[in-house]
């Protein structure tokens, strides 16, 4: 309880504090301060002496050490510029994740963010500013929906560590809502197929079987490119995936690249996948002493498997597609075959089966029409109950 006229009190904490007026010369005005002790006698004493401007040294040092330090970080923030968070922000990236993380997030940050909005500064930057400086770009550029997202997910991540590191307290981004256009994913039709089928086996080569493998398994291209033949279970007759190889830009250069093998693309990429006893037989007239698969000392490059894949295409007379076609024809085959969603769902890798559903499973017109083609017997079934 405080003592009447003296500004003294005992906290929670079991200390005493006293309270004195004195004049700020920093900001021209009278302010409030307080001195603390363990006793009350104490307190009266130290707030006697710091009324008459008397405060100990200690206390002195300890006060100007805070405004010091007050006035520094003010400073600092005053001075942050969104550029100068981002470029400690990707340090720790590169520091914490995997190298082709930190080069997909400077990639974007230096391709999208530095020019535009790399110049505020955040004391002084609203989240309404920076939202007209980002989206302007995003219509002038028009740019996909999944780079918009990655775009403003890069610089609210940004935004979120100059606000944890130096309390800049500016509001993250709302990503605009724009409606995403509806892909027309394709998938081999059932002719396609029948042509490509008879390329492959026709003068079989390790790219062929390759290319059997995924229409086989759905493996992502990088996965495909990085298998090694540990990954294999002849007994069990098995696949497990355990890493993946990729192309990635060199930091400190514009157009030179290497191949980097990394772990697969999340923690459910990395999966066993049965095969069957024909791919396991063609893979074995494969097997060597070189440790990968279709790359020998080395992971194949990509780049080398597209231009194999496109030249059958070409073979075979079916259409020029991406190699990603192989994984959306294996999973609507699967489907189309009756094959449990989730077991569909885990030999591709996804964490969630509402992604093999909605972005990977395709049915066909054939599909539809058989479907529909099965509602007469069922209506005859319903008749047939009538008494």
């Amino acid at each position: 309880m405080g003592r009447h006229g003296e500004n003294i009190r005992r906290r929670n904490d079991g200390r005493w504090e006293g309270r004195y007026k004195a004049f700020d010369e920093n900001r021209g005005r009278y302010i409030y301060r307080s001195v603390y002790g363990r006793a009350y006698e104490e307190v009266k004493e130290k707030l006697s002496k710091a009324r008459l401007g008397l405060i100990y040294p200690a206390e002195k040092k300890q006060t100007q050490k805070m405004a010091d330090s007050q006035k520094k970080d003010n400073k600092s923030c005053a001075e942050l510029l969104f550029s100068r968070a981002a470029g400690e922000w990707l340090e720790e990236i590169a520091e914490k994740r995997k190298y082709s993380t930190y080069v997909k997030y400077d990639t974007v940050y230096k391709t999208h963010l530095a020019e535009t909005i790399g110049s505020f500064q955040l004391s002084d930057a609203t989240a309404l500013e920076l939202e007209e400086k980002i989206f302007d770009h995003l219509l002038k550029e028009a740019l996909s929906e999944s780079l918009q997202k990655s775009i403003c997910c890069v610089a609210n991540q940004i935004l979120n560590f100059a606000n944890k590191k130096y309390s800049v307290g500016v509001s993250l981004l709302e990503r605009p809502s724009v409606k995403p256009k509806k892909k027309n994913i394709r998938t081999l039709s059932k002719a396609e197929q029948a042509r490509l089928l008879s390329g492959i086996y026709h003068r079989r080569d390790k790219f062929k079987i390759a290319v059997l493998l995924c229409l086989y398994t759905g493996l992502r291209l990088g996965e495909l490119c990085a298998l090694q033949w540990s990954d294999f279970d002849f007994n069990a007759m098995s696949l497990m995936i355990n890493r993946t190889v990729q192309r990635i830009s060199v930091q400190g250069y514009m157009t030179k690249t290497i191949l980097l093998e990394t772990d697969p693309k999340s923690e459910s990429s990395k999966r066993l996948i049965p095969l069957t006893a024909e791919m396991m037989e063609l893979l074995s007239q494969l097997k060597g002493n070189q440790p990968y698969v279709f790359g020998g000392e080395k992971p194949l490059d990509p780049r080398t498997m597209q231009y194999q894949f496109k030249k059958l295409l070409r073979e075979t007379d079916v259409d020029i597609h991406n190699f990603h076609i192989l994984r959306h024809t294996f999973a609507t085959n699967c489907i189309e075959n009756s094959m449990d969603v989730k077991a569909l769902s885990e030999i591709l890798g996804h964490s969630d089966v509402k992604i093999t559903l909605n972005r990977y499973v395709h049915p066909t017109m054939d599909s539809k029409r058989r479907q529909i083609g099965m509602l007469p017997g069922f209506y005859g079934q319903i008749c047939g109950q009538i008494v």
